[in-house]
């Protein structure tokens, strides 16, 4: 099977140009890459946050917290990046395996068992995504209340990006896993799909508590 190939980097195309290649007809980029770059703006913020508040005496008992979560944004956004183009590869080369010849029993048995395999590429891609966004909004909850209060608001909204973007990319592994033909395989991630999502829930609920509380937190146990 030839896989079609992504011809750009959609992570090196400009805002408008990600958006009007989104926009189009063609299968990718789609709700995947979507979700990983909304994941990867959430990360930005992360960064951004901490770095609003690294080096500034009200926030040196959290000066631990900080530094971890600006170090965890900065490799996280690199990583959300590297899956928006790795989810929509894994899309194309499902696509590409559902167009292969099927005129004969042998042509019809190697699509069947690409197509399969492309299918768990394809959620694997998303799945990872969802594992990641977990870190992110982690990441955001420890920043609640122990960060600039003038960033508060970021932060919410960076643990808000994380939660859209893993329901979005839990989506894409759950409707790909039907294709895989391996109930063991579909059922397991399922598990762990369900599993993670609901951490991330309650991390983005806690987040929310703590920031619109207004209240200074205690420091993380280091």
């Amino acid at each position: 099977m030839e896989q079609a190939p992504v011809d750009t980097s959609l992570s090196q195309l400009t805002v408008c140009e990600f958006m009007e290649r989104l926009s189009s007809s063609e299968p990718v980029p789609g709700g995947g890459s979507a979700s990983a770059l909304a994941a990867a703006l959430g990360a930005s913020l992360i960064s951004m946050v901490a770095g609003l508040s690294t080096g500034r005496p009200k926030y040196a008992a959290y000066e631990g917290t900080l530094e971890r979560c600006a170090a965890a944004g900065r490799d996280l956004q690199a990583r959300f990046l590297a899956l928006v183009d790795r989810d929509a590869e894994a899309y194309a080369g499902y696509a590409a395996a559902l167009k292969m010849p099927r005129e004969t029993v042998e042509q019809k048995e190697t699509r069947q068992l690409a197509i399969r395999a492309a299918a768990r590429a394809a959620s694997e891609a998303p799945w990872d995504c969802v594992r990641a966004c977990e870190e992110l909004v982690n990441a955001a909850e420890s920043l609640a209340g122990r960060s600039n209060v003038n960033a508060s608001s970021d932060v919410l909204v960076a643990a808000l990006l994380g939660e859209a973007a893993a329901r979005g990319a839990a989506e894409n592994v759950l409707i790909n896993l039907i294709a895989t033909g391996d109930d063991v395989f579909a059922g397991e991630m399922q598990s762990d799909v369900d599993r993670t999502l609901h951490e991330i829930v309650a991390l983005a609920a806690r987040t929310r508590e703590a920031v619109l509380s207004g209240q200074a937190r205690d420091p993380e146990a280091e």
